[in-house]
C-alpha cells in the first residue's frame, strides 16, 4: 500500500452510454406503492414525476387531473392503481419506478442540476438518455408496462470543470447515506499539474491550508506512481471546492481533476469518459464499505 500522509479533517446532496459489458441488472426492489389511497403530492414525487415540492406546484398550476377532473389541491388522495392520473396530458404509470444505481465517468463541461435548474448548459443527466431509453424497452420486453420511469439524480455535485466518477441514482435514502458526512465516506482525486509537483508543494497540500475562517486538511495525500506531474488527494466532502483550494494554496498550477474513487467504490479504468454503468448489487455495497477506502498500491 502507497505510503500514506494521515491528517485529520475539518471540512452537500443533489448535486452529476455505454453499459458495463457484464451486462449486469442495475434495478433494485421495486419501491413500495401504496396500498391505500396517499397525497396526490407524495404519489406523484413516488413515481417520479418530480420532487415533492415541485409536484406541489403543478398540482397549484393545475397541470394534474384525477379521473378527467382539474385537481389543485396537493392533499387530494388518490390510488395510482384505482385513478386515472394525467400529468400535463401525459397518464401516470399506475407503479412506482425500480431503484437504479449508476455510475458514470463525467466528462468536463458538464454541470450536475437538474433540467429544471438551468436553462442552458450541457448537463450530465442527458448523458442518460439514451440508457433510460434503452432500459424502457428492455422493461417492456419483460413484461413491466406498468412502472414509471426513474427520476435520476446525481449523488452530490462534480463541479463543471471536474472530470471522474459521478454516482447517479433514484434512491433518495442511498444518496443520503453515501452523501451524509457522518457516515465517514471518503473521496479520493488525481490532480494533474501543468508542471512537476516539488516536494516542498507536495507537503503543503498535505499540512493544509486556511479558508474562510476553517483549516482545511486532506485525509490523506499520496504520489503516483506513473507522474510527477499527479498526486492522490483524499477528503471526507470535498464541499466549497477543497481540492482545488489545497492545490493552488500549495503554488500548484492545476491542469485536470479527476475522481476515482466514491467511498469504497473505485471507477473501473474500463469506464471511459461520458460512459455509464450500471451497479450490481456488490458494486452498490462497495460504495458504503469503508474498508475499501484504501490507497492503491
Amino acid at each position: 500500500m502507497a505510503t500514506l500522509r494521515m491528517a485529520s479533517v475539518r471540512a452537500r446532496t443533489l448535486c452529476c452510454t455505454c453499459a458495463s459489458s457484464r451486462g449486469t441488472s442495475s434495478r433494485g426492489p421495486a419501491r413500495e406503492a401504496p396500498s391505500e389511497a396517499n397525497r396526490l403530492s407524495k404519489v406523484l414525487a413516488a413515481m417520479g414525476v418530480a420532487s415533492r415540492r415541485a409536484s406541489e406546484a403543478l398540482i397549484f398550476d393545475g397541470m394534474v387531473t384525477v379521473n378527467g377532473q382539474v385537481v389543485t389541491t396537493p392533499q387530494t388522495r388518490v390510488d395510482p392503481r384505482k385513478d386515472k392520473i394525467r400529468v400535463r396530458g401525459k397518464t401516470l404509470a399506475s407503479a412506482p419506478p425500480r431503484s437504479v444505481y449508476y455510475a458514470l465517468n463525467k466528462p468536463k463541461g458538464y454541470l450536475c442540476s437538474s433540467k429544471s435548474d438551468t436553462g442552458s448548459g450541457k448537463l450530465v443527466l442527458d448523458l442518460f438518455d439514451e440508457r433510460l431509453r434503452k432500459d424502457e424497452e428492455q422493461k417492456k420486453k419483460g413484461g413491466d408496462s406498468k412502472s414509471a420511469t426513474p427520476r435520476l439524480f446525481t449523488v452530490g455535485r462534480l463541479d463543471v470543470a471536474t472530470t471522474g466518477l459521478l454516482l447517479v441514482t433514484n434512491d433518495g435514502q442511498w444518496a443520503q447515506k453515501v452523501s451524509h458526512p457522518s457516515n465517514g465516506l471518503t473521496k479520493e482525486y488525481v490532480i494533474t499539474a501543468e508542471h512537476k509537483i516539488t516536494k516542498a508543494q507536495f507537503n503543503k497540500v498535505a499540512e493544509g491550508t486556511d479558508f474562510d475562517g476553517t483549516h482545511i486538511r486532506p485525509v490523506a495525500v499520496a504520489p503516483v506512481s506513473d507522474g510527477a506531474e499527479k498526486m492522490r488527494i483524499v477528503v471526507n466532502e470535498g464541499k466549497y471546492h477543497e481540492v482545488r483550494i489545497l492545490v493552488e494554496s500549495a503554488g500548484i498550477n492545476l491542469k485536470n481533476l479527476k475522481r476515482v474513487r466514491v467511498g469504497g467504490f473505485r471507477m473501473p479504468r474500463t469506464l471511459k469518459v461520458g460512459q455509464v454503468m450500471s451497479l450490481n448489487s456488490k458494486e452498490k455495497a462497495m460504495v458504503l464499505d469503508k474498508r475499501l477506502q484504501s490507497l492503491p498500491e
